[in-house]
């Protein structure tokens, strides 16, 4: 859990950090850090849909407190898109009278209420629009702006290789009844993550900027079928398509033959 608590004790034991910051939580984010952020440096430029997602960052320093904030155009565009949306929607249920919509969290930020009537909060509306496609981290670390955010889009990788290992693993149940298996489904998840890492690592090497998801489906549909005919046995391999050879040529392994006798 991240708190003044725990960041205090990691500094006090020397030991270097990247944390998220809840943005609408800690009022010097809020008031200080977003509405004083310098000019944002590219790192990853926008580029097509189908890129990695853009990224920019700008390094903001309150009370010695160092803060990264980065910047997803994309994603700004789609957050003040569907805050919009949101919007537009309220302001005919309200001329309506309907309470199914005010009842809800997620769009009661945007209103006010009285003893005689609800309306919109024009200055919580346009408050709102500084977070779109932002996030915020704070670190002791002296690295570039570039590397703590890039560092710490890493770390959802974590996340990621939980939730694969519960699918393709069979790690379920995550509570385990037996205390033996929690070391178990950790140290399998680590391991995961150091393959995931040094995979990485070898596409780029070869120049390769390949999707996960797309690494995954292309491998998934290699397939090795046997046929059995006239007391002979053959083994097919089926076609490698997209990503498939290129990921095999970074590994360094290449591809089984496409007929063989087992």
């Amino acid at each position: 859990m991240v708190s003044q608590d725990n960041i205090k004790k990691l500094e006090s034991n020397n030991i270097p950090y990247i944390l998220g910051v809840r943005m609408r939580r800690v009022s010097e984010v809020r008031f200080e850090v977003l509405p004083h952020v310098g000019p944002f440096v590219p790192v990853y430029p926008e580029g097509k849909s189908n890129d990695r997602d853009p990224l920019q960052v700008a390094e903001v320093v309150v009370n010695e407190r160092r803060y990264i904030v980065c910047y997803n155009p994309r994603q700004a565009r789609k957050d003040a898109a569907d805050r919009e949306a949101i919007i537009e929607k309220l302001k005919t249920d309200i001329t309506m009278g309907s309470q199914r919509l005010i009842a809800n969290k997620g769009y009661s930020r945007y209103l006010k209420t009285t003893r005689r009537a609800i309306m919109l909060d024009e200055e919580r509306i346009a408050a709102e629009a500084q977070f779109d496609g932002k996030y915020v981290l704070t670190t002791n670390t002296d690295w570039p702006a570039a590397q703590v955010a890039l560092r710490y889009k890493e770390l959802w990788r974590v996340e990621h290789t939980f939730r694969d290992l519960k699918s393709i693993l069979d790690t379920r149940p995550i509570y385990h009844q037996r205390d033996d298996a929690i070391p178990g489904h950790v140290f399998c998840s680590f391991l995961a993550l150091v393959v995931r890492k040094e995979l990485d690592r070898r596409l780029e090497t070869f120049g390769y900027d390949f999707e996960w998801s797309d690494i995954k489906q292309d491998l998934s549909q290699l397939q090795a079928v046997t046929l059995c005919e006239a007391q002979r046995t053959l083994v097919i391999r089926t076609e490698s398509v997209d990503c498939c050879g290129k990921v095999f040529q970074a590994v360094g392994l290449a591809l089984p033959p496409t007929i063989q006798e087992p």
